[in-house]
């Protein structure tokens, strides 16, 4: 099995932060599953929804390629899931995304789930997420700490900064806490990375999640269940698939002015 994971840090800008998720990843991944971990340039380095669309572009182009390549699956790697939607209304291999994936598995581990995410500039993207997702009622609270996504790279390396975001994560999430949160989830993977050093991660009694195994694990068990079945994606509504010549317009459109 073959799995594109699609971060949206370029190895140049995130050396250190590459080098934890390939060992991490290649750590939780089964067996025989090959995870090979792409990037995007300019890497996302601002939080700001005008930068999600832009790379929401390549990844729908990468998710093209990786099929092409021959991948088994197409992970986005980037909690935010800009072009997921638009991901699986062209490639017929599965796309799982992590921002997705990590709040589906919240529901199984609390009735209440909170997100931390590292800028408030994050939190109404989280709300349109949280509402497309149909989640309102179970991802109840949205707070932020205040980093650029290049900022808390430095925190990789580092147990001091490590130690230092740990704890403006915690100022974050104890008043999600006290309100009855019952399940924490960095709102993204550079944190969950981050954190993922932390044994038994908690605020109180509330649970601090990993997305990122959560998100690999859903795609090995999508390309399992799409052999042994051949389930996929509907393609009824949400996800009619663009015909050929409308996806290869896309890919051949200049990606500037």
């Amino acid at each position: 099995m073959r799995i594109w994971y699609q971060s949206f840090v370029d190895e140049e800008n995130g050396a250190t932060y590459w080098k934890y998720l390939r060992a991490h990843l290649a750590q939780i991944a089964d067996p025989g599953t090959e995870v090979v971990v792409h990037g995007i340039s300019p890497h996302d380095s601002y939080a700001h929804p005008i930068v999600e669309m832009r790379c929401a572009r390549e990844v729908v182009c990468n998710a093209v390629r990786a099929e092409r390549e021959g991948y088994d699956a197409f992970v986005i790697g980037h909690f935010q899931d800009a072009g997921l939607y638009e991901c699986r209304s062209v490639v017929d291999i599965p796309v799982v995304s992590l921002g997705e994936a990590t709040m589906l598995h919240a529901c199984t581990l609390g009735q209440r789930s909170g997100i931390v995410t590292i800028n408030r500039r994050f939190i109404p993207w989280f709300h349109h997420q949280i509402g497309k997702y149909g989640l309102r009622e179970r991802i109840t609270g949205v707070h932020a700490m205040q980093f650029e996504p290049g900022q808390i790279l430095s925190a990789f390396g580092s147990g001091d900064r490590l130690s230092e975001v740990a704890g403006l994560f915690e100022a974050q999430a104890r008043p999600l806490v006290d309100q009855g949160v019952e399940v924490l989830i960095p709102g993204g993977g550079i944190p969950m990375l981050l954190f993922a050093q932390i044994n038994e991660h908690r605020v109180g009694d509330a649970p601090v999640i990993n997305g990122i195994p959560i998100t690999l694990k859903s795609a090995e068990m999508a390309v399992k269940l799409r052999a042994l079945t051949g389930l996929g994606v509907s393609r009824v509504a949400e996800y009619v698939k663009a015909p050929d010549h409308v996806i290869e317009e896309f890919l051949a459109h200049p990606k500037g002015l």
